[in-house]
């Protein structure tokens, strides 16, 4: 059943990136343009100084380009950048798109904690966020997360999905929470990340954020 689960979401993920088409961007306009408005919040290169805001370098450029176009048009809701894009062409967000996608994330680094399942026994979260991450959850139709992000959390920049290495658990967590609730939903028709999110718990998702902000 889960391997059942895990195809189709990929079939549907690939199906719905694939018809996202990405211009040819310029890295070196791109910079220009992050260092007038991107820096103070997410860095020099994409690596935000504070889990407040997303590291971005890294991320794949055809994944971060989707990005850039929903918030610009409102599919996806970002309250942080409302406005900031309003005044961009196409060409100008795949260029911030290249820029970004050349960068190296640094790793954030992962924070082990005891939580507590519903059942009441005590687990280890970078113990229970691993075993989630690598083999899912078959009893609640979790996929693993491996099969699009890799097992090292490098993502699949053709297929546009992002890497998850290093990035913020505070962020992870909060995109999932996101997901789940549907607040966040710009993962198209095919509902590849609300489809899983919707299986998770509160605890599923603490665990497994923090454990892919140390993984590499």
């Amino acid at each position: 059943m889960k391997n059942n689960v895990f195809t189709s979401l990929i079939a549907v993920g690939l199906t719905l990136f694939s018809t996202f088409s990405l211009a040819s961007g310029d890295p070196t306009n791109g910079k220009a343009i992050s260092d007038a408005k991107c820096v103070a919040c997410h860095g020099e290169d994409g690596n935000s100084p504070s889990s407040a805001f997303p590291k971005i370098a890294g991320l794949g450029e055809k994944y971060i380009l989707k990005q850039l176009v929903d918030i610009q048009n409102k599919t996806r809701e970002v309250p942080e950048m409302l406005g900031l894009l309003d005044e961009h062409s196409a060409q100008e967000l795949s260029d911030l798109a290249a820029y970004f996608a050349a960068q190296k994330m640094q790793l954030a680094g992962a924070m082990n904690a005891e939580l507590m399942l519903n059942s009441g026994e005590k687990v280890q979260a970078l113990d229970l966020g691993e075993a989630l991450y690598r083999g899912g959850n078959l009893e609640t139709n979790v996929p693993a997360c491996t099969g699009c992000h890799s097992p090292r959390g490098l993502g699949n920049a053709p297929a546009s999905y992002p890497r998850l290495s290093g990035q913020y658990a505070e962020y992870i967590e909060k995109q999932l929470l996101a997901f789940r609730a549907g607040t966040r939903a710009n993962d198209g028709e095919s509902r590849v990340m609300r489809s899983v999110a919707e299986h998770m718990s509160d605890v599923e998702i603490k665990a497994v954020a923090s454990y892919i902000a140390g993984l590499h």
